[in-house]
């Protein structure tokens, strides 16, 4: 038998958590109340999702650029924002989501990134995290990151995109974006999306061509640098992560080719290879690829 106290905690713990859900306080994060018009900003971790809020608020707001400490009132992330305050937001609204497929989603942009690239960004973000030490090997990382280990709840990278592509891919309230065409070209890329957000529900979001090109310049990630370092230590993202660790680091692409070794491209390669060639993404080596698969890599 339990002793009394231990079960009065629990009974306690189970009347305040039902509280926090009939009164709103509880943190949105799958249980976010969703309306009709809103669109949901959804991607892999490490994908780039960060840039294009900073991207959207800074043009939806033109005249109050965003910062750190304001973009959770923009263009908020679900975990870490009550559903009360979400629900309070002006409409339409646009929230940030990392979920596979989720149904209830009425109009999603998805973000899809080279997931060499992804995994590069994941290790070092685990740095700053403190979930592993900085001379943690790159080769032990990649089978972890292939299997989804660090964000067991969405996934993994394999997951996440396919489940969003195979369910909503040509859909007319599905926009699928890659990362890569997003730093090649964020002027087109800005103006397909605003497009999207016209057609959502959201009206004039654009009054001239200087406040696209304004937008870019004010999310570029030299800006987005300066405002981390003034504001990391406010922001629920970086507040309690390695201050010597940037959050957003070089945000460019192709990085992997310099920082993974080749082992672990042909790993990665080897195992959504097949997916990486249908959005676009060039293999490295055949060659190693199939000599990866034969020795027992998984394969699409």
């Amino acid at each position: 038998m339990q002793p009394p106290n231990l079960s009065l905690r629990r009974l306690f713990g189970t009347m305040k958590q039902a509280a926090r859900v009939i009164t709103g306080r509880q943190l949105a994060g799958r249980g976010v109340t969703v309306f009709p018009d809103d669109v949901f900003l959804v991607s892999y971790p490490r994908s780039g999702n960060t840039w294009v809020r900073f991207l959207l608020g800074n043009l939806i707001y033109p005249n109050d650029p965003v910062t750190f400490s304001n973009i959770e009132s923009r263009i908020p992330e679900i975990y870490f924002n009550r559903d009360r305050f979400l629900r309070e937001l002006p409409r339409p609204r646009i929230l940030k989501s990392h979920e596979c497929f989720q149904p209830h989603y009425p109009n999603v942009i998805y973000i899809v990134r080279d997931p060499r690239d992804v995994a590069v960004s994941c290790f070092h973000h685990n740095v700053k995290a403190r979930n592993i030490p900085d001379s943690y090997p790159m080769m032990s990382f990649v089978p972890r990151f292939l299997a989804g280990e660090f964000d067991r709840k969405f996934g993994s990278w394999r997951d996440n995109v396919l489940s969003w592509t195979t369910l909503r891919q040509n859909e007319a309230r599905f926009l699928l974006l890659r990362y890569e065409d997003l730093k090649a070209t964020p002027d087109r890329s800005l103006i397909t999306i605003v497009a999207f957000l016209e057609r959502c529900s959201f009206r004039n979001i654009i009054s001239s061509p200087a406040e696209l090109q304004q937008a870019i310049e004010r999310s570029s990630p030299e800006r987005m640098r300066a405002l981390e370092r003034q504001e990391a230590r406010h922001w629920v993202l970086t507040e309690k992560t390695r201050a010597d660790k940037p959050f957003v680091r070089s945000a460019t692409t192709g990085g992997w080719k310099s920082q993974l070794p080749p082992e672990s491209v042909a790993s990665i390669e080897s195992s959504w290879g097949d997916l990486m060639q249908r959005l676009g993404y060039e293999l490295s080596s055949r060659s190693e690829v199939h000599s990866v698969t034969s020795s027992g890599g998984a394969s699409l």
